[in-house]
């Protein structure tokens, strides 16, 4: 008896489900603005030498969110000398640092500061060494861009010096105050000068304008300053006992008729710190938009007043490696200096 063979149903094909590539989905790394970065393989220099990982990591990956690098160190996908590492860890000098590939966003490109600009920055330099520089930032220029500005202080110096590896701030000053600004050239410096003012073995001297007769009994204000934000998301300062500790020593330098010429110097490091202390005193800044009332706003601009009368006059610090005692001064520019010009005339023409 034969066996008929079991017929077998024609095997059915399945669909095959389209591959969603970038060109197809139009959505290339590319248009979204994003670069991939190959392994790298960076030797760490005596200027990273004990730093952590993950702070090293943040440096050389610029624009990578810090999720992604603690992700990568926790994964194993970093190594230093071949071993793995914790975020914690230190890296020495000659240190040997696998970095694994990782997209980063691509920066927009930046409004190149022009060469005038440059220019006027570094004829600003008022003491350099292998170490650190000291400019006297000109008022209405921030230290750093952003919140709009295309560039501050620090982009300037780095496009008009391209070969420096390191420029970073050692400290800010508020756009509209002129005066002295310390910039670190070197990882060590800035950890050195950023230590000492955190321990206040760095003295900062200020010149300001303000209004009335400063009495001479006030040679001191210690109020606490609170930061708040405005409706409109701008940033100000009060006097609030839920703040920090703050404190600004004070000495008349100069009077004025309706004015006064002194000098703060800062204990503390508070945002506005002069400005408000000054303003609660009852004897706001010149030229304060902020802090003083319309009134005497617009009696200072009825006298030509233009700018904030706020001048980082003086810093008193010693340099990194040497331990070299400094005291630098920095001039008052043509606009601070025509206005003391104008209330000086004025007060001589009262006395006459």
């Amino acid at each position: 008896m034969s066996r008929k063979s079991a017929s077998k149903k024609p095997a059915q094909a399945r669909p095959v489900r389209p591959v969603k590539t970038s060109q197809a989905s139009g959505d290339s790394a590319a248009e979204r603005g994003e670069v991939r970065q190959g392994v790298q393989w960076v030797t760490v220099d005596e200027d990273n030498d004990g730093q952590r990982v993950d702070n090293f990591l943040l440096a050389q990956l610029r624009g990578v969110p810090k999720s992604i690098i603690y992700r990568v160190i926790r994964k194993g996908e970093v190594r230093v000398n071949k071993g793995r590492v914790k975020p914690d860890s230190r890296v020495r000098t000659g240190d040997q640092v696998r970095i694994p590939p990782v997209i980063r966003k691509e920066k927009p490109r930046q409004v190149a500061p022009g060469s005038r600009v440059q220019g006027v920055m570094e004829a600003a330099v008022v003491f350099e060494n292998d170490q650190m520089l000291v400019v006297n930032k000109p008022s209405g220029i921030a230290v750093h861009g952003g919140s709009g500005l295309s560039f501050g202080l620090i982009e300037v110096l780095r496009s008009a010096r391209p070969a420096a590896k390191f420029l970073e701030l050692v400290h800010r000053l508020d756009r509209d105050t002129s005066g002295l600004v310390m910039v670190a050239k070197k990882r060590s410096a800035l950890r050195y000068l950023q230590d000492e003012l955190r321990q206040k073995r760095i003295r900062k001297h200020y010149h300001a304008l303000v209004a009335g007769d400063w009495p001479g009994r006030v040679d001191r204000v210690d109020v606490p300053l609170l930061r708040y934000e405005m409706p409109n998301g701008e940033r100000r300062v009060k006097v609030d006992e839920a703040g920090k500790a703050s404190l600004t020593t004070f000495r008349c330098l100069e009077r004025y008729a309706g004015y006064s010429l002194v000098e703060a110097s800062p204990i503390t490091g508070r945002t506005h710190q002069i400005r408000v202390h000054s303003a609660w005193a009852g004897h706001p800044i010149a030229g304060d938009d902020k802090y003083m009332d319309d009134v005497s706003l617009k009696a200072f601009r009825s006298i030509g007043g233009q700018r904030l009368m706020l001048h980082a006059r003086a810093l008193e610090f010693t340099l990194p490696v040497s331990g070299e005692a400094m005291r630098l001064e920095a001039p008052y520019d043509d606009a601070f200096n025509d206005v003391l010009r104008k209330l000086s005339e004025r007060l001589k023409g009262t006395d006459q």
